[in-house]
């Protein structure tokens, strides 16, 4: 994070880190999303997704999701691209919060504009005092397939997470037709990291091909956004990794970094 990177995701509240994974990663994380054997996604969001880390809702429902299939999806949790980022957004021992999936298939409709500094929203915030930022519920979207204005996938109102004003409804009835919204391209083996305070969604997927994108949502060290916390995966990790299962508090957090 040199100090343009640090000024742009600031004004802006996203970032694209651009061909952090190799073309060979990508197609190893497809092959074993294939040999899933995933039902068909429905056009529906809420039927688009996969490999959850449990229901989000139900403290009960503890599967590890995507992160039982291999180690490919592990390297991703503290994958090197994305971990100076992520101290400068959530500080030092960040813990990872929840993930799952996303599948699309040409037709796939929309999913609405949320977020937004105004209304505050106590997991979902932005901002900067004592020359640090200070920020909650973060995302790691690691695009598997090319995404952008012309096939759809992320989109979002660049700024919105440092606004004093409520979305107004225009723009959210206008959505990626709005001239406020931008669609930005993101390459497959890129990721695009934002703060859930940005008023983000998805336009619609209008491709011949299926949209693939790992979402990891991560939150600061003392926080967590849902009721239950994501199950260590059962497979070998890392210390580090391991790290980032442990349960939201703040005193004495170990480091995750050397340094």
């Amino acid at each position: 994070m040199n100090e343009l990177d640090k000024y742009l995701f600031d004004i802006n509240g996203y970032m694209i880190i651009e061909n952090a994974l190799e073309q060979d990663e990508t197609t190893e994380l497809n092959r074993l999303i294939d040999a899933q054997n995933l039902p068909e996604p429905g056009l529906a969001t809420s039927e688009a997704r996969f490999g959850s880390s449990g229901s989000l809702f139900d403290e009960n429902n503890q599967t590890a999701g995507y992160l039982d299939w291999g180690a490919p999806f592990n390297n991703l949790l503290d994958h090197p691209a994305i971990m100076d980022p992520l101290r400068f957004i959530l500080g030092d021992g960040f813990r990872i919060d929840h993930y799952y999936g996303i599948y699309m298939k040409d037709g796939t409709e929309r999913l609405r504009l949320h977020g937004g500094n105004t209304p505050f929203d106590p997991p979902e915030y932005y901002h900067f005092q004592d020359g640090k930022v200070f920020n909650g519920l973060t995302v790691v979207a690691w695009n598997l397939c090319e995404t952008g204005p012309e096939v759809g996938g992320f989109c979002c109102v660049p700024g919105s997470h440092k606004a004093n004003y409520p979305c107004p409804p225009e723009i959210l009835a206008g959505h990626e037709q709005s001239g406020s919204v931008v669609t930005p391209h993101v390459d497959a083996g890129s990721a695009v990291i934002f703060t859930e305070a940005l008023t983000h969604g998805t336009a619609p997927w209008v491709a011949d091909y299926q949209r693939r994108s790992l979402l990891f949502k991560y939150s600061p060290a003392q926080q967590s956004w849902g009721p239950s916390y994501p199950p260590m995966p059962g497979v070998q990790l890392t210390d580090r990794q391991k790290n980032l299962f442990e349960k939201p508090y703040f005193a004495q957090r170990a480091s995750l970094f050397d340094d």
